[in-house]
């Protein structure tokens, strides 16, 4: 899939340990947005394609926490990735 030029993408990081919330770890458009991509899908991370939610998270600087606004449409994407994880270990195991 060719990624347009004007295509955004954020890549975030939660760490329960250290932080309160998810940080903004890479934020970009165009060739950095498309290097975010490919990192991520090189990595096997999860990626959630929501124009309306990378709009608002191109908003927060790189290395701060997201606002508490998006705390709830964070953890909706949250649980369903750790879902989806917990399902893929499942048929590893079974395999």
């Amino acid at each position: 899939m060719a990624i347009s030029p004007r295509e955004k993408a954020v890549a975030l990081r939660y760490d329960e340990e250290t932080s309160r919330a998810p940080k903004v770890v890479a934020s970009g458009t165009g060739l950095i947005a498309e290097k975010i991509i490919a990192s991520a899908r090189e990595a096997g991370i999860y990626i959630k394609e929501d124009p309306d939610l990378v709009e608002m998270l191109a908003k927060v600087p790189v290395g701060e926490e997201i606002p508490a606004e998006l705390y709830q449409t964070i953890a909706e994407v949250l649980a369903f990735v750790y879902s989806v994880n917990d399902k893929f270990k499942s048929k590893l195991k079974e395999s």
